[in-house]
């Protein structure tokens, strides 16, 4: 088997620290994700992955945040099996497998020309599984998306890498494109949150930066008109402890009990 060479930096890199996060994960006893499908894609890449210093901890936390969005994802896709899916950002996230939405609904990955180039080489097609290579925030690619439809928008690790007004014109646009609506799950962080996320050693290995900071998910409400805060789960329970090592597994049981944690990053549900 021939291995695809990657040749990406600074914010595109860190899907790798994704990939082989879920891949990590998946190999202990009690995985959450159970994502074969990521360790799949980790053997076809010709790629030095101990560079970006993914430990356990790290590997669980990535676990979780996709549990949590695989979990939303399901849901709405149930009451709407004929929806349509757009996955912003989606680096070499293997969602699609791990749900495996109803045959009518429409998925849409959007990523980075070189991304998706890669997505191509190492996954295999689906039906009606649609691969968009576009910056997210370039509002030309969002006029060939049908409208016709109930939309579920998934935007998991993006929001950081996002300028703040690039963020709200995006999610404006697909309020506005959508006259059926929809929901939008993402994670976003407060400034704590980028300033923790910076001193990340995966994170600094790739040299990537980061600048929309959410402090409040009310602010989203503020500033696009439409949407509608639906859930708001932190980005760690107590009951996570038990999936790392000491220290973040106590990072992790007071997560939800100090006030300034609770904001450093969280998972939100919005309707529109």
């Amino acid at each position: 088997m021939t291995l695809e060479k990657v040749k990406l930096s600074k914010e595109k890199e860190t899907l790798l620290i994704t990939l082989y996060g879920k891949a990590l994960e998946s190999r202990t006893p009690d995985s959450l994700l159970k994502d074969r499908f990521a360790e799949a894609a980790v053997s076809r890449i010709d790629y030095d992955f101990s560079r970006l210093k993914v430990d356990g901890n790290l590997a669980a936390g990535l676990a979780i945040r996709a549990s949590v969005l695989d979990r939303w994802t399901s849901d709405y896709l149930a009451k709407h099996p004929e929806a349509i899916v757009l996955h912003l950002g989606c680096g070499l996230d293997t969602r699609p497998w791990r749900i495996d939405p109803p045959p009518g609904v429409d998925w849409y990955d959007v990523d980075y020309p070189e991304v998706i180039e890669l997505r191509r080489k190492i996954y295999p097609a689906r039906d009606r599984h649609h691969l968009v290579a576009s910056s997210v925030t370039d509002p030309a690619w969002l006029a060939a998306i049908p409208n016709d439809r109930p939309v579920f928008v998934v935007a998991e690790g993006l929001t950081p890498y996002l300028t703040a007004d690039g963020g709200v014109g995006l999610l404006s646009r697909l309020v506005q494109h959508f006259p059926n609506g929809g929901e939008l799950v993402c994670d976003v962080y407060n400034r704590l949150g980028l300033r923790l996320l910076r001193l990340n050693p995966s994170f600094r290995a790739t040299g990537a930066e980061v600048e929309w900071a959410i402090q409040e998910p009310h602010e989203l409400e503020d500033k696009v008109l439409g949407l509608l805060l639906i859930e708001d789960e932190p980005a760690y329970r107590p009951e996570h402890a038990a999936r790392m090592n000491w220290l973040s597994g106590l990072f992790a049981r007071l997560w939800g009990h100090i006030r300034p944690l609770r904001g450093v990053g969280r998972l939100l549900r919005y309707r529109f």
